[in-house]
């Protein structure tokens, strides 16, 4: 009898071998210091948004667009190794005293601080010139509601604004240098212009509701939407700002009354350097009910470059 090997399957008859799953892991990222909060971003809207900055009009709604809140992590700036850049991440934090005791005094503002905010911001961007042309303070409202555009009623006390924005957009970041340069030579020699935001605490260390800046290399154009804002006497254009989990926010925790954030609000410039930096309110976690209630002014300054 002739000896047969025992039968082995060949590859065709072979059964199927299933295929390899992805491994489930990855690195874990580090998380820097923070908090999260809950940002006021724009939601549907079948139509070019506006907001009403004062009583609407008789049957007309404050707003035709919705905001929808997202958690996202806030880190604290302070903490991060590398300083931020105004031309990077769009935003840098100044140790700047202002000489400006009384923040509730409008001529010493416009006398003394409206120099004091124009000599910062060409310290901080480089720039050949700057005029402020407009300031606002806010003040947090008692009881602390929820957040929204910071302007009820007549909106003359303005509040802390809880929807992510940026004050200018491309078109009315280039109609503004028409406004401040009235000198028709002067707007002629204009090669690059900015916009920047001086924000500071007027009471003392903010510990309710401080501001965020989002990151503007973070940021898409396709994020960024026109809307209009609707004041008595005008109406102007602003960024309304759609979430992505992109989004990169920072804070500078208990900001104080000599300290000053520098962020930009416009570039003319639109390669290298930032252009937009997108920034809201919130409210940090477990704030006492007795804590003081933020108070800040802002101002707006023109900066003209070489």
């Amino acid at each position: 009898m002739r000896f047969q090997a025992p039968h082995s399957p060949t590859s065709r008859h072979r059964a199927p071998q299933p295929a390899p799953q992805p491994v489930p892991f990855a690195p874990a990222m580090p998380r820097l210091p923070g908090v999260p909060a809950s940002f006021g971003y724009l939601g549907a809207t079948p139509e070019r948004p506006f907001n009403y900055m004062y009583q609407p009009p008789a049957g007309t709604p404050w707003q035709n667009c919705e905001y929808a809140l997202q958690r996202m992590h806030v880190v604290d700036a302070r903490a991060t190794a590398a300083r931020p850049s105004i031309d990077r991440e769009g935003y840098e934090l100044w140790d700047a005293p202002s000489a400006v005791d009384d923040f509730a005094d409008e001529a010493a503002i416009r006398r003394y601080y409206y120099a004091e905010a124009a000599e910062l911001a060409r310290w901080v961007t480089g720039a050949r010139q700057a005029w402020v042309f407009d300031h606002l303070v806010r003040r947090r409202e008692a009881g602390r509601p929820a957040l929204g555009f910071g302007r009820q009623g007549d909106g003359s006390n303005p509040a802390a604004v809880g929807r992510v924005h940026n004050d200018y957009s491309e078109a009315s970041g280039r109609r503004r240098l028409d406004l401040v340069l009235t000198d028709p030579v002067a707007l002629a020699r204009v090669e690059r212009f900015a916009i920047v935001n001086i924000w500071r605490s007027i009471r003392g260390p903010v510990v309710d509701t401080p501001l965020a800046v989002c990151d503007a290399r973070s940021v898409s154009s396709r994020d960024l939407v026109a809307a209009e804002i609707r004041y008595p006497e005008r109406t102007g254009e602003i960024y309304l700002v759609r979430h992505a989990a992109r989004h990169q926010w920072a804070y500078f925790p208990g900001m104080d009354r000599h300290e000053a954030l520098v962020f930009k609000q416009y570039d003319s410039q639109i390669n290298g350097t930032a252009r937009f930096t997108p920034h809201s309110a919130f409210d940090l976690p477990d704030v006492p009910a007795d804590a003081p209630l933020r108070e800040s002014i802002e101002v707006r300054c023109l900066v003209v470059f070489e």
